[in-house]
């Protein structure tokens, strides 16, 4: 039992509260369904004329694509990352950019140095590392439960 409790604190010590996230991007959808209905309300109350014109550029917004992701300005110096590249994962920390070409370095190797052209990336799955509240949230619910059952244990 005890080599058990022993087992499962010491994974819980070991587990991080920063995660990998992909960064999410502005909703070009959203902020064109927020156009458009000024667009109709605006349409309402002018002529019928307007109305024809605001159906016009109704339809020509509606087809636009999302805007292409900069992977030099998502990679900035000294940004901890998790990037995509030819299929593989790398965890890195960017050093520079030269021309078309990222430096950087491996997270718990810095002696060893990588360098990536910015065709190879996939801008996609470029991940920073951040702080995850709700896994913080859960070890600190175990932690304090698990000292509760050992303060239980030792009053019994």
């Amino acid at each position: 039992m005890r080599k058990n409790l022993y087992l499962i604190i010491i994974l819980f010590s070991l587990t991080s509260c920063y995660t990998y996230q992909v960064k999410k991007q502005a909703d070009i959808a959203t902020d064109n369904k927020q156009e458009s209905k000024k667009n109709t309300t605006l349409a309402n109350t002018a002529s019928p004329q307007m109305n024809s014109t605001a159906a016009a550029s109704k339809s020509l917004n509606s087809p636009q694509m999302p805007v292409p992701v900069n992977i030099q300005e998502k990679l900035a110096p000294n940004k901890n990352v998790k990037i995509d590249v030819d299929g593989r994962s790398y965890k890195i920390i960017v050093d520079r950019w030269e021309s078309d070409s990222l430096v950087a370095h491996p997270v718990h190797n810095l002696k060893k140095t990588l360098k990536f052209h910015k065709n190879q990336i996939n801008g996609e799955k470029i991940a920073e590392k951040r702080f995850s509240q709700p896994i913080a949230d859960i070890i600190t619910v175990i932690a304090y439960a698990s000292i509760g059952v050992g303060i239980y244990l030792l009053v019994r």
